[in-house]
């Protein structure tokens, strides 16, 4: 089979697969390749994929049929961690010509230089068990954020969750390693970093031990990054040790990401959570005693099994009476192999889409309260291209986005921008 020249790559998921997905990208641009917009035709489709839910699975399969439709005679190729959890399930759908485990994602061109089309699909995906090394990526397709990829893998059990499944054992680069890379990334013009793993909290260094405060007290130095933010970090590793250094830093941004998945204790418990709802709160007053500007997010599941209605209720008043900033909602799905799936009490569908939508309409309600609190203020904002013309997008140092009228040869520069109005979509207006 001839080399084919051009590669469209399409990535489902969190922010690791996106930077993933950009060092896959790099791979194939170093072979010779060439990347192409995934709707105008491509030699290669690579398919990123993760497997939190069903509706990411259903997404995959619906991703496969519209490559196919833009170029029937394309290589297919399905990666990331649906691949490592169903790699014979995904060779059997239509379209699929090779499947690659977490292992084998950034080997993708030597498996797809060597392949040999003989009719049926190459399932590359080994055992997960096996100690897989640290892979370093980043992305930066905007040219103005990148996300640097910094651990990987999760050692904690949550008894509804697949990644430990999906990508082993947790393990992260070296502190000298990411401080390089921030500090290219900073030469290449890159303004803000996000640092992503799969629990960032749990960085340790290899060799010394040295831990996620020692990491971001080293970027804090590197002067050629204006911005850092933190990704997500899970409540129990997120110490009044980092929260202090983050209030006193200037370059790391007052925004945290805490994922809670409930506001009930029985529920924590059966998630086998680390953590209880009292830890919750005392980190988010924390936070906002050192930083009462700060945008605090939050990650919930409802729909759990066991869920009675009384439980999501304490559940809802928790959050209601929590001083966060906007919920990233989701409705729990069961996830073959793991203990929840076996658990007694399923809730009807119905019921879990319910309260999903109460909990999406209670972000709103917290996004809006916190936008409003600086309505009238002034803060910096990192400039970025927005569709309409004559305008910019961006958001402060503390994640409110903003809309402001600006040329396109501000985009990437950071500026004092007066914050107004929220509009209906959610997006503040500004004027600089």
């Amino acid at each position: 089979m001839a080399s084919p020249k051009s590669v469209a790559l399409y990535t489902l998921g969190c922010k690791l697969n996106f930077s993933e997905s950009s060092a896959i990208g790099r791979s194939f641009q170093n072979a010779g390749y060439g990347l192409a917009d995934f709707d105008n035709g491509a030699d290669i489709y690579v398919i990123n994929t993760c497997s939190v839910t069903d509706f990411a699975d259903r997404k995959c399969r619906k991703i496969i049929r519209r490559a196919r439709r833009v170029n029937p005679d394309a290589l297919v190729v399905v990666t990331g961690c649906y691949a490592q959890l169903k790699p014979d399930e995904i060779a059997g759908f239509d379209g699929v010509d090779m499947v690659l485990g977490a292992a084998e994602k950034f080997r993708i061109v030597e498996y797809v230089n060597a392949l040999d089309m003989g009719g049926h699909t190459v399932v590359k995906a080994g055992n997960i068990k096996q100690f897989l090394p640290f892979e370093t990526s980043w992305s930066q397709g905007d040219r103005t954020r990148a996300f640097l990829k910094v651990q990987d893998g999760c050692d904690y059990k949550c008894s509804f969750c697949t990644i430990p499944q999906a990508r082993g054992e947790s393990r992260s680069d070296s502190i000298p390693n990411v401080a390089a890379h921030a500090e290219q990334l900073g030469r290449d013009g890159i303004r803000e970093i996000v640092l992503t793993g799969v629990n960032i909290g749990d960085f340790r260094e290899p060799e010394t031990g040295l831990g996620f405060i020692d990491l971001i007290r080293e970027l804090d130095r590197i002067s050629t990054v204006d911005r850092f933010r933190i990704s997500s970090i899970e409540p129990n590793l997120c110490s009044d040790e980092i929260i202090a250094f983050v209030a006193g830093s200037d370059r790391f941004m007052p925004h945290f990401h805490m994922p809670l998945q409930s506001g009930n204790n029985k529920q924590l418990k059966l998630m086998r959570r680390r953590y209880g709802r009292e830890l919750y709160a005392d980190r988010v007053s924390e936070i906002k005693r050192l930083m009462p500007h700060a945008c605090i997010g939050v990650d919930v599941i409802v729909g759990f099994p066991g869920e009675t209605e009384e439980d999501f209720e304490q559940s809802y008043r928790f959050i209601n009476e929590l001083d966060v900033s906007y919920l990233h909602v989701f409705t729990y799905s069961e996830r073959a192999n793991t203990p929840a799936a076996e658990m007694e009490g399923a809730i009807d569908m119905g019921v879990r889409k319910e309260r999903n939508q109460r909990l999406r309409m209670l972000s709103e309600k917290k996004k809006n309260y916190f936008y409003r609190q600086f309505e009238g203020q002034t803060r910096e904002v990192l400039l970025e291209h927005n569709r309409e013309v004559g305008f910019l997008t961006g958001f402060t140092d503390n994640y409110i986005k903003l809309n402001l009228q600006a040329s396109d040869d501000m985009v990437n520069t950071i500026v004092e921008a007066k914050i107004g109005n929220l509009t209906e979509d959610g997006i503040a207006k500004a004027t600089i």
